[in-house]
């Protein structure tokens, strides 16, 4: 049995989607060549196969929501291609960015486990392709699978260590510099590879998301990037930042 491919119903079609991607989805999650160490998607193919045909294959453009929060976690989605944006919000309207997610990734994980409504809202920041799989049929998938249902702890344990990284840039780092070398570093190991000894990053937020961050202003953040550039640290081409000395940026203070 194959997984079907569908689109979340109100989202309108595009005709700039990769491709590759498409293909890399509907060749199979063993055959996946984003699937990374400690992530979900993580299994022996075996077990991977069977979560398959429980999934629906589904498309975003950028700025289109996969859930929101609040909503009834019915669904959860394993990230298969591009990022999510997770933030939190404020019946006032004030919002925080949780954190950025990559190809791996399970979300709406802790929600659907604790049958709660989903904690942040996910948010394209390119085109994204995931798999979509019911509670239930994810809840019988565990009992199935015993290898899965470790994976499932060690992705929610993975989720709390991102929170308290969140939580220590903002409360233990008494600089601005300090902070945004922080959120760099947290990036890279979250969305970024590493090659030859330096990080390569996706800059997909904008300076005035990364402001919010690290409680600044955007003009202190342009500033302070183009200070780490002097300074040799880091680089930035297109929308790639690479971190050439992560032992520097670790020790700023």
């Amino acid at each position: 049995m194959a997984a079907t491919q569908s689109r979340v119903p109100s989202f309108p079609a595009r005709r700039n989607r990769s491709m590759q991607a498409t293909e890399d989805i509907l060749a199979g999650c063993p055959a996946c060549p984003n699937r990374k160490p400690g992530w979900f998607c993580a299994l022996g193919d075996a077990v991977l196969k069977d979560l398959e045909v429980s999934t629906t294959a589904m498309t975003l453009a950028p700025q289109e929501k996969l859930f929101q929060q609040g909503e009834d976690s019915t669904r959860l989605f394993l990230l298969c291609g591009g990022y999510i944006k997770l933030t939190a919000g404020h019946p006032r309207g004030r919002n925080m960015i949780v954190r950025v997610a990559g190809p791996g990734s399970m979300l709406g994980l802790h929600a659907a486990m604790s049958h709660r409504a989903y904690e942040v809202t996910a948010e394209a920041l390119k085109d994204v392709h995931v798999r979509a799989i019911q509670r239930q049929d994810f809840l019988g998938f565990l009992r199935r699978h015993k290898e899965a249902q470790l994976r499932a702890v060690q992705c929610i344990c993975q989720e709390y260590r991102f929170a308290l990284q969140d939580a220590c840039r903002i409360a233990l780092t008494d600089t601005v510099a300090a902070r945004l070398a922080r959120l760099m570093i947290e990036l890279a190991q979250q969305i970024g590879e590493w090659v030859d000894g330096e990080y390569r990053v996706p800059m997909l937020l904008t300076h005035e998301e990364m402001a919010s961050m690290t409680c600044t202003t955007r003009e202190t953040v342009t500033r302070t990037l183009s200070q780490f550039r002097k300074d040799g640290i880091m680089t930035i081409e297109g929308s790639i930042a690479t971190l050439h000395h992560p032992e520097q940026l670790r020790a700023i203070e």
